[in-house]
């Protein structure tokens, strides 16, 4: 079972509002593009992937899909983020796909084998693994055969929701706890969190928080 991943972009523009009281609109612009080349590069690298497809009608993120090799969906690009998975679910189920994975753009800490273990997990059809958001609100990763096996409903609460929707559906959850699919970045806390996991380490977007001093203003 070889997924394709939905990676759905807003535009840039007026991204990550949350974060407002500690970063300027052109910082927050430039957060969300190195966590996205975070994102991009986890992915690009994993084993076991049909392709990769983020929902975006914004043109640096096109460019950066294009540069991975990456399908760019317009379908549902401005209907918020479950509108944005479910049409991009639709257009490839009519194309005979059998799996998906989706996950936002804002975990930079994603590793490669986070990625591989969500498709190992997905033995046989039908199938529902998610893994949840590090307080267990968000869902952060959900892979399901076939793609339309749940109806997804995304947003700051939706975990127990799709736990419970997947039960619903007949479908047991499977439930995988991992650490850098874990940790978004919505709020200024969610930046000195993200700081301090392990996962962090090795990224370009930690490395851009410290040279642009964001580090320091939250100390």
């Amino acid at each position: 079972m070889k997924p394709w991943v939905i990676l759905p972009v807003k535009e840039l523009v007026g991204a990550k509002q949350r974060l407002a009281p500690l970063l300027s609109p052109e910082e927050r612009i430039a957060l969300m593009q190195v966590m996205l080349c975070d994102v991009m590069a986890a992915l690009s690298a994993a084993q076991g992937l049909a392709g990769i497809a983020p929902v975006t009608l914004d043109p640096w993120a096109q460019t950066l899909a294009q540069q991975h090799g990456a399908r760019i969906i317009t379908e549902g690009a401005r209907e918020g983020h479950t509108g944005a998975v479910t049409a991009a679910a639709s257009v490839l189920q009519a194309e005979g796909v059998e799996a998906i994975l989706t996950l936002p753009g804002d975990i930079p800490a994603v590793k490669t084998p986070e990625i591989e273990a969500l498709i190992r997990a997905a033995s046989a059809a039908p199938a529902f693994i998610i893994a949840p958001a590090h307080d267990e609100q968000g869902s952060n990763a959900i892979l399901m055969s076939p793609p339309d096996a749940v109806k997804l409903r995304f947003g700051e609460y939706s975990y127990f929701p799709h736990l419970a929707s997947a039960r619903a559906a007949r479908i047991a959850p499977q439930i995988l706890r991992l650490p850098g699919i874990a940790m978004d970045i919505d709020h200024p806390a969610d930046i000195a969190r993200f700081a301090r996991i392990p996962e962090a380490a090795d990224t370009q977007t930690l490395a851009w928080l410290a040279q642009n001093g964001i580090l320091s203003r939250l100390a």
